[in-house]
């Protein structure tokens, strides 16, 4: 480990954060996408993290898309229903989306303290010698 290991430890984990608070946004964003009936729909995003090695922080290993079967509902009003007025909705959980978004943000807040304390003591040791 480098000496400013923290730090790269800390800063990986800040990248990750974004990275999934970033597709936690895609996601919601993506809440009310329908598509016609028979065609894919938009399915939430969930980033796949891994430890770097040497215990050197984390990284994106992969994106991958929620599972699942998609809902089916009538609605010939919208202009993307099929011929029989149907609408295959996106495979997004709110909830899940909501409480993903605590933890990710949580995950960021705590690498940035962690980055702005190893500075401040980094900091510190540099003034020793002066």
């Amino acid at each position: 480990m480098s000496m400013f290991g923290a730090l790269d430890a800390a800063a990986s984990g800040v990248s990750l954060g974004q990275t999934w608070m970033d597709t936690i946004g895609d996601n919601v964003a993506n809440i009310n996408t329908v598509r016609p009936a028979g065609q894919e729909p938009y399915r939430a995003q969930m980033v796949v993290a891994r430890t770097l090695p040497g215990m050197q922080g984390v990284g994106v290993s992969g994106i991958t898309s929620q599972g699942g079967a998609p809902e089916v509902v009538y609605d010939p009003d919208n202009p993307l229903a099929d011929g029989d007025g149907y609408v295959t909705r996106p495979v997004v959980d709110m909830a899940s989306e909501m409480t993903n978004m605590l933890v990710a943000s949580r995950l960021y807040q705590a690498n940035l303290s962690v980055m702005t304390s190893a500075r401040e003591a980094y900091q510190a040791a540099l003034s020793i010698g002066k």
